[in-house]
Order: C-alpha cells, then structure tokens, then sequence
C-alpha cells in the first residue's frame, strides 16, 4: 500500500483525519472545553494524541515485530485491521447528526485541559484498536521505504488528527456545536468511503500472508 513518502502521507492523512473528526470522547471533550472556556482549552485537549500515542505505538510495534516471522498470525492480524477499518467506515456512513436521534453523544466531562485530554484519550480503546491492528503494520512498512517515507507517514497522521479537532474547536466556538451542519455530515460519509477503500487493501494483504 506504501511505495514512497507520497502514498505514506496520503495513508497518514486520511487515517489522521477520520481519527480526528470522527465522534468519540476526545472530540466530545474539545467540543465541551471549548463551549466552557473557549478554544485555546478545546485546542489544549486537541493536542493529547501527542502525548498518549507514543507508549502505545511501541506496543503495538513490538507485537507486530513478533509476529512478523510468523506469516499466519501477521495475516490473521492484518486481516483484523480490515475487521476495525470496516467498523469505523459504518460508523461514517450511518452517522447521523446529534441532533436528529435522542441518543446521540453528549459532552458531558468535567472542564479541563491538556491532563483530561490525555486521560480521555488513554482509557478510549480506539487508538489502541488502531495503531495493533492498523498503525504498527503501516509503520513497518513505511520504515521499509526508508526514514523519509516513515516521517511522511508520522507528520502527516498528527498533523491531520491535531489540526481537524483543532478546526472542529473552532468552528464550535464561532458557531455553536458543528455534529449537526450538512458539512459534518458529508464529511464523514466520504471518510467511510475511503476507511472501506484500504479495509479492501488490508484483506488482499492478509489473504496474500495466509495463502502464499
């Protein structure tokens, strides 16, 4: 799936950006800080991917390492990143705005900053889910090309999954709760469009690793 820096900093890009726009408890608490206390501190809790990633992207690389020589559990691991990145795609295409369903998310966690942030973000299962079963393969794979490949993957996934809380911040601020506008919504439909299109690539590698 990656060949060069280019095809890395798009897979960054697009993952980054689904990460950062799609509801959950960090987007739900930048909404909130910023509702409370303006979007200097939703951007605060914006940046909490930073600091909380790390640990768990050396876990998940030191388990797909062990798995790397054995070529039936790297395929049945690739084959579960398709598994999430097809959950993820229809919770895109069937999300519908907060307002429209009486059970939708509610930013109901406590004023704070940057330690809130983290903390929501480490007890959220998703960037776990993410980075074993999604993440650690792409990075090993971007390493293959070369530092400069790898660099292009890492700038692009942070920069995206920063900077879309740090707009969806924003755009709360200056105009009220932003689940709801016709934007959003497109928005999330095309990411499920495009989590589907490499869930695809995910299962012909995983076939390709159980089969030959």
């Amino acid at each position: 799936m990656i060949t060069n820096a280019v095809t890395a900093a798009l897979a960054g890009a697009a993952f980054g950006l689904s990460a950062g726009i799609t509801p959950g408890p960090l987007l739900a608490l930048v909404i909130a800080q910023t509702l409370a206390h303006g979007p200097r501190e939703g951007g605060k809790v914006a940046l909490a991917p930073l600091l909380t990633d790390s640990p768990i992207i050396l876990a998940a690389l030191l388990l797909t390492s062990s798995a790397a020589s054995h070529g039936t559990l790297l395929g049945g691991l690739t084959l579960c990143g398709a598994l999430f990145l097809m959950y993820c795609a229809l919770g895109c295409l069937r999300f519908t705005p907060p307002g429209s369903r009486p059970d939708g998310p509610q930013a109901r966690k406590a004023p704070g900053s940057i330690g809130k942030g983290v903390l929501a973000n480490f007890l959220n299962p998703g960037p776990y889910l993410f980075w074993m079963t999604v993440g650690a393969p792409l990075i090993m794979e971007a390493r293959a090309q070369g530092w400069l490949t790898l660099a292009s993957f890492f700038l692009a996934f942070f920069l995206t999954i920063v900077g879309s809380k740090f707009g969806v911040a924003l755009l709360t601020w200056r105009t009220g709760p932003v689940l709801g506008s016709r934007g959003y919504l497109l928005a999330m439909r095309g990411l499920g469009v495009m989590l589907l299109a490499y869930a695809g690539f995910y299962v012909r590698d995983g076939l390709r690793l159980l089969l030959f």
